[in-house]
């Protein structure tokens, strides 16, 4: 599951790349605004403010468990497989560095890549692969 930020342009553009390169389809989406996201961020409080995507191993199960910002992103690396693993070279770089990256480019994201007023409706053959409540 990768909760996204639902207005951020660049965030609908990397969740269609993930959509375009997912070999599997079995990837889930959730805006973070959703009732489906605020029930995890409610299981994970640490998480309340932060400004990220998240990515979920095991929803609703036990074990779930979430990654935030560089660790997030990575996870969707790991996901995708294939050439898209390169990017895991970003490791060998201190996990602190790389989310004081991540933050640094979610405070400006809006402005480079613009903000929709409302979270856009999925192409009609992925709108299952969305959770909304």
């Amino acid at each position: 599951m990768l909760l996204y930020d639902g207005v951020c342009g660049f965030c609908n553009g990397a969740v269609r790349t993930v959509l375009r390169f997912d070999r599997r389809g079995s990837l889930r989406f959730a805006a973070l605004d959703s009732d489906y996201a605020r029930a995890i961020v409610e299981r994970h409080p640490a998480i309340r403010d932060v400004d990220s995507v998240v990515f979920v191993d095991e929803p609703g199960q036990p074990g779930e468990r979430v990654a935030v910002r560089s660790e997030a992103a990575l996870r969707v690396v790991d996901y995708l497989g294939g050439s898209w693993k390169l990017l895991k070279l970003a490791r060998v770089l201190p996990a602190a560095l790389l989310d004081r990256l991540y933050d640094r480019f979610a405070n400006i994201r809006y402005r480079v890549f613009g903000k929709y007023d409302s979270c856009p409706i999925p192409a009609q053959g992925v709108r299952d692969r969305f959770l909304d409540s």
